[in-house]
């Protein structure tokens, strides 16, 4: 299957529970941290949840 790269940009700090547990989920430890997933709908749904802490990078 494609794979996308995620990169966190925006700190976990004051996010709620279950954001900081997708974060988990994903493999982003810490900021600027680019992990390769493989495109499902899960992760895109994942991605769209995070829309303001993570960005996909080509």
């Amino acid at each position: 299957m494609a794979t996308i790269k995620i990169k966190q940009i925006k700190s976990r700090i004051g996010a709620p529970k279950d954001q900081k547990r997708t974060l988990d989920t994903l493999g982003l430890r810490k900021l600027n941290h680019v992990v390769e997933v493989e495109d499902t709908p899960s992760t895109r749904g994942m991605v769209k949840k995070l829309h303001h802490l993570v960005i996909v990078i080509d």
